[in-house]
């Protein structure tokens, strides 16, 4: 997020501008034709979002799919040895990336996982991890920003892109497009997520 994309030679490897629009609209179709299921929740965030993305206050490279799950750390201390997964980065809202990432501390529980890591009900304390404030506060005074813009419009946009992301993998799966052996626990997911992004939504400012 610190780098000038222009000035490392990057400057056509996306459009920043209308970044979150354009993401909206892309997953808000794929949604609908993978759809294997009426999920009211992802009714009712397509029909909110396109009134409440928050305003992109600057474009910066993003990873697209920035998580604890796609990162390998060092054995020995709190270091990243390696970010993997970049097939979605592009130019992009940094915000956005940002609470993707911080979407683990609140992201809704299951036997599975079915893709999504989750920090809810862990002791942070105990492991050395900071809470989401304390991180959200850090990524903020390392990017020298006065103040990070509201959560919860991030939060709701990124939960339902998550949950169009799984129902995604689930319709090809179900077209014979694609075999994926966590399909049926991904299917499991959609629900939660969609809710999780809802209840987000809710908590939103007017």
């Amino acid at each position: 997020h610190g780098f000038d994309p222009a000035a490392i030679g990057l400057d056509g490897f996306g459009k920043g501008e209308g970044y979150l629009q354009r993401q909206l609209r892309r997953w808000s179709e794929n949604y609908h034709l993978s759809a294997t299921e009426e999920i009211a929740e992802m009714d009712r965030l397509i029909g909110w979002l396109p009134d409440h993305l928050p305003r992109s206050q600057r474009s910066a490279i993003i990873h697209g799919d920035y998580r604890l799950d796609n990162l390998i750390l060092a054995p020995d201390g709190p270091d990243i040895r390696a970010v993997l997964d970049w097939e979605l980065a592009t130019i992009g809202d940094p915000f956005a990336d940002l609470v993707y990432h911080l979407m683990t501390w609140v992201m809704p529980r299951s036997d599975t996982g079915a893709g999504t890591g989750s920090l809810q009900g862990v002791d942070l304390a105990a492991l050395g991890l900071p809470s989401l404030e304390e991180h959200a506060a850090d990524y903020a005074k390392q990017a020298g920003l006065a103040a990070l813009p509201a959560l919860e419009p991030y939060l709701a946009y990124n939960f339902f892109r998550l949950a169009a992301i799984l129902q995604g993998i689930v319709g090809r799966v179900r077209d014979g497009t694609a075999s994926n052996d966590n399909a049926v626990a991904m299917a499991n997911q959609v629900r939660p997520l969609a809710q999780a992004g809802w209840f987000w939504a809710q908590k939103a400012k007017p």
